[in-house]
């Protein structure tokens, strides 16, 4: 099983590159966000320690965190913010090893998809096979998420300007899928790649 970790800035189109490969291919998506939501939920390794760090004003009447309130709260504080973030980052993780050690011993996918907006900074790179890049230039971004959100063209430039630049994201990922035009481009990119990978696992298994 192949592990690849998908990383790229808001708007350039990882859920619809993700979608296409979930429908398409063998294999598990596992998006680090959904993880980090579902460790909050009660009964959940995170769901306690959120509530002693930031207090019972961000529960909801049925006693689920509502996710709008906490973050006012820790956006409010920086001291919070890295209390969170010690609380959650820790446990998505090792939520993320334990999947990729499930799927492994399943055998039936072919490649195991990781998606994480900090990829790169919480050194998923130790973890994967390789990391892909899916890259859209700047004014297809801005006009996805306009289209998309609703965003204003100055919420929209100050999204992007608090993201790593493009440099940054080219220097550490293996793969750079380009998904500024029309999609069937980058589903050929997709389908090339991949191909690639099953065919030299085809390979080694008539080999073996």
């Amino acid at each position: 099983m192949k592990l690849i970790g998908v990383t790229g800035g808001v708007g350039a189109g990882k859920s619809q590159v993700l979608g296409y490969i979930r429908d398409t291919y063998k294999a598990r998506i596992l998006l680090a966000d959904e993880a980090a939501n579902d460790l909050k939920k009660p009964g959940m390794p995170c769901y306690e320690p959120v509530i002693a760090t930031l207090g019972r004003q961000i529960l909801q009447e049925d006693g689920t965190i509502n996710n709008k309130k906490m973050a006012e709260a820790i956006f409010a504080s920086s001291e919070k913010l890295a209390q969170i973030n010690a609380i959650i980052h820790p446990a998505v993780r090792t939520y993320i090893m334990e999947q990729i050690r499930l799927e492994r011993e399943s055998g039936v996918n072919d490649f195991f998809f990781l998606e994480a907006a900090l990829l790169i900074e919480e050194h998923y790179d130790e973890v994967v096979d390789e990391l892909w890049y899916v890259y859209a230039n700047e004014q297809v971004r801005c006009k996805r998420l306009k289209d998309s959100r609703g965003y204003s063209d100055e919420k929209t430039a100050s999204i992007i300007s608090r993201q790593q630049p493009d440099a940054v994201f080219r220097s550490k990922c293996d793969f750079v899928l380009d998904n500024s035009g029309d999609f069937e481009n980058t589903k050929q990119q997709i389908d090339e790649k991949l191909g690639v990978y099953l065919c030299k696992e085809q390979t080694a298994s008539s080999i073996s």
